[in-house]
């Protein structure tokens, strides 16, 4: 009868079913991190992408083509010919075709037409003048104008007969802005004048109401739907004219040729932002150049004419974008690298203990005759059935919970966590049984000496980490992918170095120890001096993850300190209300009386101040001195003395300092009011700042002193806690404007990419840490039974339990200090070496701020000390757990002879 032969893994997976699971579960998490990683990663940047397009507008990323050449100066007998419907149209239908070959096309948005370049003055009474000038019109034929706008008086224009460049009127319509700023009516007839012939009479049939007003079809070109309020150019004095827009039909699109205004075709093509992707952003910047400078241009004169321009605002948008994400990324991979390197050593540890509590048995198959190889491959295989279906599992939660995104580097993260997971118990059972022997070798750091491969691998990590550091300093996060790994990089380094001085440092320790009442402390210290070799995976974990939590801690305060200072240069105090004219005389009283308002400082602001009666204006700031010098203190800003602020002949100036520069602290100057008056002024004192003015050029002065037209108060700066900005505005007059702290500092998060990369970042440091303190109860448990089993040997030897909760609390507590104190200074020296090359104000604030020149890295206090002092505890709160259920399961087991520890 033949033997029969129990399946090698289900026989393993039966023995011990809670270490797969535990195994599975690892895999899991771990799988299901890497993978979200980098889906989070492109969400939150194709969703900044577009935002950053959003906020540009369709005006600046709507793609135009357009002949330059006005109609009438185009050769040919009737150029009309070309601006028929179906001759527009075709050609649409080919340049899509041309466009949207390199990039996505919103068709709904996109439009074609006729339109005059430039306004034409309109002799018509009924149409406002606000200062004597004339009302200038566009007349505008484009394509799409039913399915865009909704008629909300009268009926959409259109066409009787036949159209040409000599007919006497045409129909349009207008939005309800244009006709509310214009005054025009359903009914309105609008002459416009002609070139070699009479004005084309234009009657208005409809008042519209745009379906989207922010989208390309209306806000490409603005004044479709707004008319606006035209400045006259310098020289002379200022003055202002409406201009506003025609809406023609397509079909009266010939009738434009014998007019004023340059008319002339257009093609616009709206992007699709929702196809828009963060991760082809270098095929889109290479599209557009195509489309305005390349194969896309050649195409679009083939189709429309040899003059065509394409031209579109869209590339500088693009670039713009790709340099922010530029300086982001590095820091959010910064969270990544060191997140990954715990959640290897994480895997390897696993692994570790794994082959460590299957010592024996893999000695005894390797005694027997079980080849290496063959081990090794059984071994693989029973973690492969644990690990595949894991790993599977986990990229499925992470493409389930971030959808949307690329899954290629997704599949590829949770591979390499499987493949780690698969590889890390046969290599270490590999390396462990190399050669067959009786005994197992002792693994502590008296038996195991570090090697020369060791050493050249040490030194190695020494110079990439230097180099890493220098690039940092010298290029920014921009000089390269290496810098993100430059904190990882001093951790590890680190963690060697301890590695190899903390033997000896224990050792010192416990000779002034031996000569102490009791044996306990002696012991304790001796044991830690021989700690296994093995450690070496716990102390980088953990100083990888403190390093990673300070710089990552360090980085978010920064951001949040950043925008709070941000915030305050902006609005002054905890709120600000600005009105162009004097504010009512009883609003101070009433706002002051507003719950949570602690204070209130009153500010009379000119902006056109004219010192010497030159060109420069200068923010003049009349403020009453006590009540203003207790803002400025509260606030952190420089401070002046009160009585610095005399209401004299010449009032006392405080400066900013360019105003200073520009004008002298010696000598009194004049400075010109807007409203013709005028104060003599003599700078005392130079501030870098100051709470009411948010630019850097400002003069301050008593208000007391300054003309009776100039003392009301423009502005009030408030102070207090919770200050309630809907009450505010109830309180003011609708002209006035509100600004609350809170809600300032609240816009500097609204982008997608900056908010994203914090999200990202903060998870990744907290799973960072996760991991560091898994690897930390690993190594406990590792440790465990060998701990049992001399607690259990010293009690039979009159050691009592409060000893032995004392031994294991003093024997883990050098080790946990070493690691706390280590990753603390690790964490101080990596911010302090690499702070010179990274600025964090591109994931602070979403612009240029004025007064936030760069917001520099430093060591938070917080993120340096609140880890180290978790790890200790944890550390010391396991060791008395493990002492405290050792004690109560009493030490029969542990005193078997021939039992496995």
């Amino acid at each position: 009868m033949p033997a029969v032969v129990a399946p090698w893994v289900r026989t393993r997976l039966r023995a011990a079913p809670g270490a797969a699971l535990a195994l599975a579960l690892l895999v899991v998490v771990t799988a299901c991190l890497a993978g979200a990683f980098p889906r989070a990663v492109d969400r939150y940047e194709d969703a900044g992408l577009v935002h950053a397009l959003h906020q540009a507008r369709p005006e600046r990323t709507t793609l135009r083509v357009s002949p330059p050449m006005p109609l009438y100066d185009m050769s040919g007998d009737d150029p009309g010919a070309l601006l028929r419907p179906g001759v527009l149209k075709r050609q649409y239908e080919k340049l899509l075709g041309a466009v949207g070959g390199s990039l996505s096309v919103d068709r709904g948005q996109s439009a074609y037409g006729i339109a005059t370049q430039t306004g034409t003055a309109v002799p018509d009474p009924f149409i406002p003048r606000p200062s004597g000038l004339l009302a200038h019109v566009q007349l505008v034929a484009q394509s799409g104008l039913a399915g865009h706008s909704d008629v909300r008086e009268g009926r959409l224009p259109r066409t009787s007969g036949p159209v040409d460049a000599a007919s006497p009127e045409v129909e349009a319509a207008v939005t309800a802005a244009t006709a509310k700023s214009l005054h025009i009516k359903v009914g309105s007839v609008i002459h416009v004048p002609g070139v070699g012939r009479g004005p084309l009479a234009v009657r208005v049939t409809g008042i519209l109401t745009p379906r989207d007003p922010g989208g390309a079809y209306w806000s490409t070109v603005p004044l479709l739907r707004t008319p606006s309020l035209v400045p006259t150019p310098p020289p002379g004095p200022p003055q202002t004219y409406w201009l506003g827009a025609l809406l023609l039909p397509l079909e009266a699109a010939p009738a434009l040729p014998g007019l004023r205004g340059e008319p002339s075709r257009y093609w616009y093509f709206a992007p699709d932002l929702g196809g828009l992707r963060a991760h082809d952003l270098d095929r889109l910047r290479s599209a557009v150049a195509s489309l305005e400078s390349g194969p896309g241009l050649r195409r679009a004169r083939t189709i429309t004419g040899e003059d065509t321009d394409v031209s579109t605002a869209l590339d500088d948008d693009l670039a713009a974008f790709s340099r922010l994400r530029s300086r982001i990324a590095p820091l959010v991979a910064v969270a990544a690298a060191g997140t990954a390197t715990v959640a290897v050593v994480v895997l390897l540890m696993a692994g570790g203990l794994a082959a460590d509590r299957r010592r024996t048995e893999l000695a005894l198959l390797r005694a027997r005759g079980a080849s290496l190889p063959g081990l090794t491959g059984r071994l693989l295989a029973e973690t492969a059935v644990v690990a595949v279906p894991a790993g599977a599992a986990g990229l499925a939660a992470a493409l389930l919970l971030f959808p949307g995104a690329r899954t290629g580097p997704a599949v590829a993260a949770a591979l390499a966590v499987t493949l780690t997971a698969c590889a890390a118990l046969p290599l270490r059972a590999a390396l462990a049984h190399r050669a067959v022997r009786v005994t197992a070798a002792r693994e502590d750091v008296t038996a195991v000496r570090p090697s020369r491969r060791r050493t050249v691998a040490e030194l190695t990590l020494l110079a990439l980490a230097a180099g890493a550091v220098a690039t940092l300093r010298r290029g920014g996060t921009s000089a390269g992918q290496l810098v993100s790994l430059a904190p990882v990089l001093t951790g590890v380094i680190a963690a060697l170095l301890l590695l190899r001085l903390h033997p000896l440092l224990l050792r010192r320790l416990a000779r002034p120890a031996g000569r102490l009442r009791g044996a306990v402390g002696h012991l304790s210290l001796a044991r830690a001096g021989r700690a296994q070799a093995f450690a070496v995976l716990p102390l980088l974990a953990l100083l990888t993850a403190l390093t990673t939590a300070a710089f990552g801690g360090s980085v978010l305060a920064g951001v949040a300190e950043a925008r709070d200072r941000a915030a305050l240069l902006t609005v002054g105090a905890d709120a600000r209300m600005d009105a162009t004219a004097a504010l009512p005389a009883d609003l101070a009283a009433r706002v002051r009386a507003l719950p949570g308002v602690h204070g209130v400082a009153a500010a009379s602001i000119t902006y056109e101040a004219k010192p010497l009666d030159g060109e420069d204006t200068v923010p003049l700031v009349g403020v009453d001195p006590a009540a203003y010098g207790r803002l400025t203190a509260g606030t952190g800003l420089r401070t002046f003395p009160a009585g610095e602020l005399k209401n004299a002949k010449t009032l006392p100036a405080l400066a900013s300092p360019s105003i200073a520069h520009a004008y002298g602290t010696r000598q009194p100057f004049l400075v010109r009011l807007g409203d013709g008056s005028a104060v003599t002024v003599r700078i005392t004192t130079v501030l870098d700042r100051t709470p009411a003015v948010p630019g850097a050029d400002f003069l301050i002065v008593n208000r007391a002193g300054l003309p009776d037209a100039a003392v009301r108060p423009t502005t009030l700066l408030l102070t207090g806690a919770h200050v309630d900005a809907d009450a505010l505005r109830r309180a003011a007059p609708a002209s006035v404007t509100v600004q609350t702290l809170d809600e300032v500092r609240s816009r500097y998060a609204d982008s997608p990419l900056q908010t994203g990369a914090g999200h990202v970042y903060t998870a990744a440091v907290a799973a960072g840490a996760g991991f560091a303190v898994l690897a930390l109860l690993l190594a406990l448990l590792r440790a465990a039974p060998e701990r049992a089993a001399l607690l259990a040997r010293l009690r039979t030897m009159g050691l009592t339990r409060a000893q032995g909760r004392r031994l294991l609390v003093l024997e883990s507590l050098p080790q946990a200090l070493l690691a706390a104190a280590g990753g603390t200074l690790t964490g101080w020296t990596a911010i302090r070496l690499l702070s010179p090359g990274i600025d964090l104000t591109t994931i602070a604030l979403t612009s240029a701020q004025p007064g936030v020149n760069s917001a520099a890295l430093h060591p938070d206090t917080w993120s340096l000390t609140a880890p180290a002092i978790t790890v200790v505890v944890l550390t010391v709160g396991v060791a008395g757990a493990q002492a405290w259920w050792t004690g109560r399961r009493g030490s029969v087991r542990e005193l078997r002879a021939g039992e496995s520890r």
